[in-house]
């Protein structure tokens, strides 16, 4: 798509010089003749073809010396009509005739030209965005896929374009921590209900997942708009019961219903079972912290600092994780994540997003991964 964009304006542009090369030549008594006469010559040298000797005149009327305001911008036109017209095979030390051969080599397929031609489009001050993910692709097109991922990286500046080809030649290259990578990037550029199932994608192929952070990347599912059919929502409701954290389950099933995704008599025995289930949660909850703060460690106040967060009783469970915490946890990464989790919900920002940037720089891979995905969300939110 972007290459195509790029011939179209590539194409466009000729057009519109050669049309103002032909619209702003001034009669021969505007301008003097030894300037004026080889820039006629010029047109018509350029419009049979002959783009070298065309450019020979454009040069001799520019040697003539002195030369006017008036004269100096219509030789100007007129250089860059040739350099236009002849796809920068000829006047190609302008702009426009970089601009052109850049085009003319992508078109070509000649990928390593269109990579050499980075420098004369700085250079001219015409390297932009567009052209930067084009230069991506000619990597790709080479097959140097990681070449293609470290440019896309490098200039993720370029915008999402730029970061979406770095992922895919990422993928390509089999690299699955630079892609996960570069969808961070995405999403962090452009937070997008596509961008995150393409990030979410991505984490859900992460190795060794431990079942709380699968849990979390389907909670990111739902809070970005990407649970979109029953088998998701079977499989978040049914991953919530199983970590007993039963009135979260209910409202999943809840959603699912509203959604008309859950809607069969399987879907109706699991509303009554998280509906049962979420109710003997709260009636229990009390006595089960109570207990949980007997306990020499902390990891059961964990558990009830997530059911606690379910109900939507956030600031009790900030303090039931923060004294779970303090008293020393077997999954640390959970922990803080499941304490930043709390802390959003009780309006906490500031407080959420420290407690994650603790995970992103000692945690574990995947625990920096899902606290990276979290860190996203709340800071869009």
């Amino acid at each position: 798509m972007i290459a195509k964009k790029t011939r179209a304006v590539a194409t466009a542009f000729v057009l519109g010089t050669a049309a103002l090369a032909v619209a702003t030549m001034p009669a021969d008594a505007a301008m003097r003749s030894s300037v004026g006469k080889p820039l006629q010559e010029a047109l018509s040298l350029a419009k049979s073809g002959s783009y070298a000797a065309a450019c020979s005149k454009v040069k001799q009327a520019e040697a003539v010396g002195g030369l006017s305001a008036e004269e100096n911008k219509t030789a100007n036109q007129m250089k860059e009509y040739v350099a236009a017209a002849s796809k920068g095979a000829a006047c190609a030390d302008t702009a426009v005739g970089i601009q052109a051969k850049f085009n003319a080599d992508w078109n070509a397929r000649k990928y390593r030209d269109v990579i050499a031609d980075e420098d004369a489009l700085r250079q001219r001050g015409v390297l932009n965005a567009q052209s930067m993910v084009v230069i991506a692709q000619a990597y790709e097109g080479l097959g140097d896929y990681r070449g293609c991922m470290r440019y896309a990286d490098s200039h993720a500046s370029a915008g999402a374009e730029m970061v979406k080809r770095g992922m895919l030649c990422a993928f390509k290259a089999g690299d699955d921590n630079a892609a996960r990578a570069l969808a961070l990037k995405l999403v962090s550029q452009s937070p997008t209900p596509d961008n995150w199932a393409q990030l979410l994608k991505q984490a859900e192929h992460a190795k060794q997942l431990s079942d709380p952070q699968t849990l979390h990347i389907y909670r990111l599912k739902l809070l970005t708009g990407n649970l979109t059919s029953a088998v998701e929502y079977f499989m978040l409701s049914q991953m919530l019961i199983a970590a007993r954290v039963q009135n979260e389950a209910a409202a999943v099933v809840d959603k699912g219903v509203a959604a008309k995704l859950l809607v069969d008599a399987r879907a109706q025995r699991l509303a009554g079972m998280a509906k049962k289930n979420a109710a003997d949660e709260s009636a229990n909850i009390s006595k089960a912290l109570a207990a949980a703060q007997k306990q020499k460690t902390g990891d059961d106040l964990i558990k009830i600092g997530e059911e606690l967060s379910g109900m939507g009783r956030y600031a009790d469970a900030v303090d039931a994780i923060k004294t779970g915490i303090g008293k020393g946890v077997k999954d640390s990464d959970n922990a803080q994540i499941r304490l930043a989790v709390a802390q959003y919900g009780a309006k906490q920002k500031p407080a959420a997003l420290s407690s994650l940037d603790k995970v992103i720089k000692s945690g574990s891979a995947n625990g920096k991964m899902v606290a990276q995905m979290w860190s996203l969300y709340i800071r869009g939110h």
